[in-house]
């Protein structure tokens, strides 16, 4: 066998989606993202187009988040949908959580891999970055709220008419023991044709 496989299975199912909220205060070193970013650029990309765009946000860079995402989601919601819960764990998610990684997908100019295919790419990518994270002891937590797909957040990160925000990654180190999990059984989804 080229690799341990038994090592790799056991990243693959002890990554987890821990929240923000149960982020101890421990930084996550850039070193430690440059690597995550890395290994996400070796997602799977139809055409090789390589469609993933990171913005990281650390240290006082997060200023600009805590300013921009808690209007936007306000201004992106109508009154009745509204929720200040909400509202106030975004604010509270930014302030606490020491690095974010928002995930875009840059769209081909020549459009010769069709748009999902792309969006693939990205979950993929994100997928390496999550993998990437858990070998380090990390949580990716992956959020995609309604708001980050809407023209004011293009403006924000500078996208093209195009191109499309995907993924809020939360960055950081668990304060709790890492949690279990577990899956259904194999036969639940898989059917096997032999002839």
């Amino acid at each position: 066998m080229k690799y341990n496989l038994s090592e790799i299975t056991d990243i693959i199912r002890n990554r987890r989606s821990i929240s923000p909220e149960k982020f101890s205060t421990r930084k996550v070193h850039r070193e430690q993202l440059e690597m995550m970013l890395q290994n996400a650029s070796w997602a799977p990309t139809h055409g090789l187009t390589q469609p993933w765009r990171f913005h990281v946000f650390m240290e006082d860079g997060r200023n600009q988040l805590i300013e921009f995402l808690p209007a936007l989601y306000q201004s992106e919601t109508p009154v009745d949908k509204f929720n200040a819960t909400k509202h106030e764990r975004l604010i509270s998610r930014l302030q606490h959580v020491s690095a974010i990684v928002i995930v875009s997908m840059k769209r081909d100019e020549t459009k010769k891999i069709k748009e999902l295919e792309e969006h693939e790419a990205v979950a993929c990518a994100i997928q390496n970055m999550s993998l990437t994270a858990t070998a380090y002891g990390l949580s990716c937590f992956w959020s995609s709220p309604g708001y980050i797909y809407s023209a004011a957040m293009k403006d924000f990160l500078k996208l093209s008419t195009e191109d499309l925000c995907l993924a809020i990654c939360y960055i950081g180190y668990p304060q709790e023991e890492w949690p279990k999990s577990h899956r259904k059984p194999l036969e639940y989804f898989t059917t096997w044709i032999t002839e």
